[in-house]
């Protein structure tokens, strides 16, 4: 088993689909109480298949976050992050494949969006990192 983490970008990833041109603040209660639906949804099927790990939906706004210097309060700066680069939220399974992950990356990829069409949305995935490479 490989654990892959699966993120959900507000936007980003190559040219969206036509359904997933439309931001969610422009979709009705209706719409947007679906696509939560199916996202519960997809989260109970891959526990059914023990796949799943964790899962979360994150708020749009964040800051960045930097060590100052000895004795120093933390930097930051924001919440200035292009949308792009905001990440919807996040899934975390444990699959037999790579393969198995793109099929479950997919079928994330198809929540419905405004209209309840699916929204062909990209999805991020990526491999947890293993053990560390030796340096000799």
């Amino acid at each position: 088993m490989a654990k892959y983490l699966l993120l959900k970008h507000y936007r980003g990833g190559p040219k969206p689909h036509p359904n997933a041109e439309a931001l969610m603040d422009q979709w009705t209660p209706e719409e947007i109480s679906a696509h939560i639906a199916f996202m519960d949804k997809v989260a109970d099927d891959l526990r059914e298949r023990g796949e799943f790990v964790s899962g979360q939906a994150l708020a749009p706004e964040g800051e960045f976050v930097r060590y100052g210097g000895e004795g120093k309060p933390p930097v930051t700066d924001g919440p200035f992050a292009e949308t792009k680069d905001l990440i919807a939220g996040w899934m975390i399974i444990d699959v037999e494949s790579k393969e198995r992950a793109y099929e479950a990356a997919a079928y994330l990829s198809s929540a419905p969006g405004q209209g309840g069409q699916p929204l062909h949305e990209w999805i991020e995935v990526r491999p947890f990192l293993g053990e560390p490479p030796v340096v000799e």
